[in-house]
Order: structure tokens, then sequence, then C-alpha cells
């Protein structure tokens, strides 16, 4: 739903977010820039920073803009159970002065939103381990994704390793039980992936090495190594090729095996990366349904070397 408004001579020359306020009332500044920024308010057809001083004449449009229920949205934090909070404590893989490795749940987000309230962030806050510190997320995992992810102790240790990330120093290695017998042994993907922001078609190339660990005639246990970071970039590429992860709802080929249930047979495997010369490894070890999958499937799954 889209609204419009002409800028009126009274407010020629003023910032826009100071319009915004005089306009549709109190605005928290964060959730302007967030809607500048996602395109959600525009002078004519474009985008414009905070900065910018609207003038007469001016047309503004306003996207699908509830500030009333993002402001909700916002301050209705997910209040995790002492019970949840041991559950995922118990999950920790390793726990150092700098930051905590668990084997991630599927099921469960990385932060909260207006989709999915329990996230691993809001249930850290409360746990005892950041009793003096808080809990900063560095990587991306998709809610129905299980494994090995990372979550910072301080700001410091945080932008080092959103930094590792960015320049693309940290390798993780998933494991995928995808429809079909994928014929080469091993090789690389290289894609020009299309994702959509507020109407706008985006390409992102993305890279991907895989190695296959087992097949047969109608399914594969794979190997992936991404490269780039795109998102949702496994699941596109093998949605692409016509071999979906099984379990995944929304790049889906048409195929049907109601044993799976809902969960997403896609792992993080393992990560490895450097600080101060110092070598991390961490491995998370896939779960239960995954693993009692691989027998349904006739895959065998060796520790990889």
């Amino acid at each position: 739903m889209k609204k419009s408004y002409i800028v009126d001579e009274f407010n020629n020359d003023m910032r826009i977010d100071r319009w915004l306020r005089v306009v549709l009332g109190k605005i928290p500044q964060g959730l302007i820039e967030k809607n500048l920024r996602f395109g959600k308010i525009k002078v004519g057809k474009k985008k414009v920073k905070s900065s910018f001083k609207v003038k007469t004449g001016n047309t503004i449009h306003l996207y699908d803009l509830d500030i009333k229920k993002q402001i909700e949205s916002k301050s209705s934090k997910y209040n995790p159970t002492n019970q949840i909070i041991k559950e995922n404590e118990n999950l920790i893989i390793d726990n150092n002065e700098n930051f905590i490795v668990i084997n991630k749940s599927s099921g469960i987000s990385v932060q909260g939103g207006t989709k999915s309230k329990k996230n691993l962030i809001d249930i850290f806050t409360k746990s005892k381990i950041f009793e003096n510190s808080k809990p900063y997320s560095v990587h991306r995992l998709d809610k129905d994704t299980s494994g090995v992810f990372i979550v910072a102790k301080n700001r410091k240790t945080a932008q080092l390793l959103t930094s590792l990330f960015r320049l693309r120093k940290v390798h993780k290695s998933y494991l995928a039980i995808c429809n079909g017998e994928i014929e080469k042994e091993k090789g690389e993907w290289n894609n020009e992936l299309i994702r959509y922001d507020n109407g706008r078609k985006i390409i992102e190339k993305a890279k991907t090495i895989f190695r296959v660990l087992d097949k047969n005639s109608n399914s594969s246990l794979i190997e992936l190594r991404p490269i780039t970071g795109r998102k949702h970039q496994l699941r596109k590429q093998l949605f692409n090729i016509g071999h979906s992860i099984y379990g995944d709802k929304k790049y889906k080929s048409d195929f049907l095996d109601k044993r799976i249930n809902k969960d997403l047979m896609l792992h993080a495997y393992q990560i490895k990366f450097m600080i101060n010369e110092k070598k991390y490894t961490f491995r998370a070890l896939p779960p239960n349904y995954f693993k009692k999958f691989l027998k349904i499937k006739r895959l065998n799954f060796e520790d990889l070397k």
C-alpha cells in the first residue's frame, strides 16, 4: 500500500526526517533511517538519506509504512524461559573470554523479527554466560539451518569477526542431503543469483565449491564450501541445477518425501579462521533427524578430514 504527500511551502528546505515527524508524529530516528535505507520512503522515485532537504512541490511516497506496528515489533522482545536458556546453553561447543560457539538448532532465528520472535540473541542476553557482557551476532545462519554458529561477547571481538567474514577469511563447510544423483564428484558453481529488494531486481555473483560424499540413484550427500555469502546461496544454487535440498519449502523441486516432515536437510558442519596467528576449527555434528534421514536414503557419512 502506497501513500503520497506533497511538500507545501511551509516545509520547504526541511530535512526529510524532521518533515516525517511533522507529518506522521513522533518516530524514532532509527526507524526513519531503516525505512529510508530499505526504500520504503522515497522522494519521487529516488531513495534519499535522512539529511536530504525536501522542497516545495516534492512528492514523498511511503510504501507499506506502518510505523506503529514497527515500534511495537521493536519494543516487543522475546522473553525466553529458563528451560529454553538451559537447552541452548547445552548446545555450546566452545566458551572463551571473547566468544561462544554453539551447535544451533533448526527452527530458531539468530535475531528477532516480525515473523519470528524466538531468537538466539535474546536467549543469550538472559544467560549467565553473558552476565557481564552482551551477545553480538557476527554472521548469518538461516532459521531452518542447523549447525555451528558464533556469538561474540564484546564489541571489539564482534568487529574483528565481522571483518574476517567480510574479507572471506572465515571458511565454512556445510552438509546437505539433496534430491537426485549429482553426476560430478566435485567442482564449483559460479552463478548470478537474483533477489528483489522492494521490487528492485538485484543480481549478485555467487561461488561455491562442492564435493559429493555419497550418492545413489535418488539422493546425494554433499559438502558445500561457499566462497561468497549471498542470501540463501546454497539453497538457490542446488535448486538451479535441479537438486533441491530435502525439506526446503522455498526452493523446492517437484518431489515429495513425507518422511522428512518439516526439517531442512542443510547443516553448517565446520568453521575455520585465524586470530593473532592462532588457528580455530570448530565442528558441529548433524542433528539426529539428519542422521536418520541419511539412513532412510541409504547414504553414508564419515567425519570429514
